[in-house]
């Protein structure tokens, strides 16, 4: 016999495809709320599609129930309180009074507290702020699911269970869903995540409801993000398209859901790889979900060029971003402005920013990268290894202080480095184009970070190879760590495999001076002396001889680095006239200097800082291009409001 309640049921043909579940393209992913009875695998869908993880409770009883705090974090799955005769409070149909009563009880729909609806330009409409999708596999199916989880002793209310109760169970969702789509409510249902959704349907109605089918779906919330946009922009929120190993043409605004895979992406003629970053030493769930982006005829075979997208970072993609530019070498058929990608927790969103030419992806099969990945990096650590001469640690006192003195001899006949008026080693060093720079801001004692850099990309082979060389800007000491930073060990740590990698690539390793290069008093971080607590752990570790020869070490370095492609220093520019006269000789110009390694970024806090027009009169004056990249540490800035 025809369950009565099925045959008012229609599939919805609609659909867009999140995380690998089809659901109808009327709906918005954070409108989703998940429920159903006991084992219809709501927790499993709610992790599929890494909705919020804590179950949620309304009772729908409750006066401004759709108010309640619960339903901030959305997807999730919800248990629903319901009314039923004889009880004045709410009760879930897994609740001991619900299970236990001597007759079924009986639902009073009419205790139902429903949403307003409202039309006015800034208000809610709470009838559409929700979308509730019923999870309504057939009982003998929950009951079987109920049974297998039941050995596992995790779920309470499998332990007094029948197959009545399931049935019963289920008869009562249905009777809600029912009624809530007759008082205009957003539901539907679906019996498993690998059937299509469904929708109720009954005599008299036109069909299927317009929000299910619509392709811009309802007016977004103004509580987040795309209601904004949505009222601002008249811009509807994203399309979610499921990767396949086709060629996909991506016409409007798009999402592609974070899995951990890559992907390619087809600008004109050009084809970028987007690779999942893979950090050092940290496990796969801990992964920050960074993206690099490359030029795959040409990833993993040399020392190439790839830029990164953070979680959070949108930035535009075409022939007029000089950095991609120069990264990728587009053709003429890449736009100037061809497409924006932001990366939001993992995934990626595009946006097309012209029809002339097309926007096309691919999903990228590469099962082995891990493993090719983990094997490069392996014999990456333990050439370091062997250059430092055993494990990573804290060298002996006396081997110590002769790779100091070695280095030292070094810096006094550093390469590229024109001679100051004195016959010494200038504070500028100049590079020859031959030599592919990999500069490093500020590490502060982090060596894991490090070897990160130096075993990434088949660096340390080019540096072997005297093709690359690696620019340190200063600042490799001192942890800025809360609770670390008085723990020096760690920074003796990092300038020992500092020293030591200069002394075997003496030629393509260069440390630039950096303020908290030095074992003064005035250096400090939140009160603590690093300077003096710096000079004396070495003096216990080290003796006296050793922070001599360290402090020679430090007046020996150089300021400034720079090529006919890019010039860097630790700070910022000076906001004095210079020269490269100036830079060289700068024993003779103590206030260059100390811009040079403690100048900031003018900010609303800091309006002693440089500006643009400071960067733009250095390079001026030292006879550069006006667009060389000009490249610091030091002050500590969101990514937007860097200056080249």
């Amino acid at each position: 016999m025809a369950d009565p309640f099925r045959k008012k049921l229609v599939a919805i043909n609609a659909l867009q495809n999140i995380r690998g579940v089809d659901l109808p393209v009327g709906l918005t992913f954070v409108q989703l709320l998940v429920t159903g009875p006991p084992g219809a695998g709501k927790s499993f869908y709610i992790k599929k599609i890494r909705g919020w993880p804590n179950e949620g409770y309304i009772d729908l009883t409750s006066k401004g129930w759709w108010k309640d705090k619960t339903l901030i974090y959305r997807p999730r799955e919800v248990h629903l309180g319901l009314p039923f005769e004889g009880f004045p409070q709410a009760l879930t149909v897994f609740e001991p009074e619900w299970k236990d009563a001597e007759k079924p009880l009986r639902l009073q729909l009419e205790r139902i507290q429903l949403p307003p609806e409202g039309y006015d330009f800034l208000q809610s409409n709470w009838r559409q702020r929700y979308i509730f999708e019923f999870l309504l596999p057939k009982p003998d199916v929950i009951f079987k699911q109920r049974q297998e989880r039941k050995s596992e002793g995790y779920f309470p209310v499998d332990e007094t269970m029948s197959l009545d109760i399931v049935k019963r169970q289920v008869a009562v969702y249905q009777e809600i869903v029912l009624y809530l789509h007759r008082v205009k409510m957003q539901v539907y249902i679906r019996e498993s995540l690998d059937q299509p959704p469904m929708c109720i349907v009954e005599d008299g109605e036109p069909g299927i409801p317009a929000w299910a089918t619509a392709t811009s779906g309802p007016r977004p919330s103004l509580t987040t993000p795309d209601g904004w946009k949505w009222l601002i922009l008249r811009r509807d929120p994203s399309n979610w398209l499921t990767l396949t190993d086709q060629w996909q043409q991506i016409t409007k605004e798009t999402r592609i859901s974070f899995d951990g895979n890559p992907f390619e992406l087809k600008l004109g003629s050009k084809i970028l790889r987007f690779y999942p970053e893979m950090p050092l030493g940290v496990r796969r769930k801990y992964l920050r979900r960074n993206w690099l982006i490359t030029d795959p005829s040409t990833y993993g075979m040399h020392l190439c060029r790839f830029t990164r997208v953070c979680p959070g970072d949108t930035v535009m993609i075409g022939s007029s971003n000089e950095e991609y530019q120069a990264a990728f070498d587009f053709d003429q058929s890449v736009a100037a402005r061809h497409i924006t990608l932001s990366n939001i927790k993992g995934d990626i969103v595009i946006t097309p920013l012209t029809e002339k030419s097309p926007v096309e992806i691919i999903q990228v099969t590469d099962a082995e990268r891990e493993e090719r990945v983990a094997k490069r990096r392996y014999h990456a650590l333990r050439t370091i290894r062997s250059i430092y001469g055993g494990g990573i640690s804290l060298l002996p006192p006396d081997q110590a202080l002769a790779l100091l003195k070695d280095v030292n001899t070094l810096l006094e006949q550093e390469i590229y480095r024109p001679e100051n008026s004195e016959g010494k080693p200038g504070g500028l060093i100049e590079l020859p184009d031959s030599l592919a720079p990999i500069i490093v801001g500020d590490l502060h004692a982090q060596v894991d970070n490090l070897l990160k850099i130096i075993t990434e990309n088949r660096f340390l082979a080019a540096l072997e190879a005297d093709t690359a060389c690696l620019v340190i800007l200063g600042d490799a000491v001192h942890s800025e760590v809360d609770g670390e930073m008085e723990d020096m060990d760690s920074s003796i740590l990092m300038m020992d495999l500092i020293l030591r990698l200069k002394q075997h690539f003496p030629k393509n390793l260069f440390y630039l001076k950096g303020n908290h290069d030095s074992f003064s008093e005035s250096l400090s971080k939140n009160t603590i002396s690093q300077g003096v607590l710096m000079r004396r752990r070495l003096q216990e570790l080290r003796g006296e001889e050793y922070v001599e020869e360290m402090e020679r070490f430090y007046n020996l370095l150089a300021y400034v680095i720079c090529s006919a492609s890019f010039i860097a220093c630790h700070a910022g520019p000076s906001r004095r006239k210079v020269n490269r006269d100036k830079l060289i000789n700068l024993h003779n110009h103590a206030k260059i200097s100390n811009d040079l390694i403690n100048s900031r970024l003018k900010r609303p806090h800091y309006l002693a800082g440089y500006t643009k027009g400071d960067v733009k009169r250095f390079r001026k004056d030292l006879g550069l291009a006006k667009h060389t990249p000009f490249i610091v540490g030091h002050t500590p800035i969101d990514p937007s409001g860097s200056v080249w």
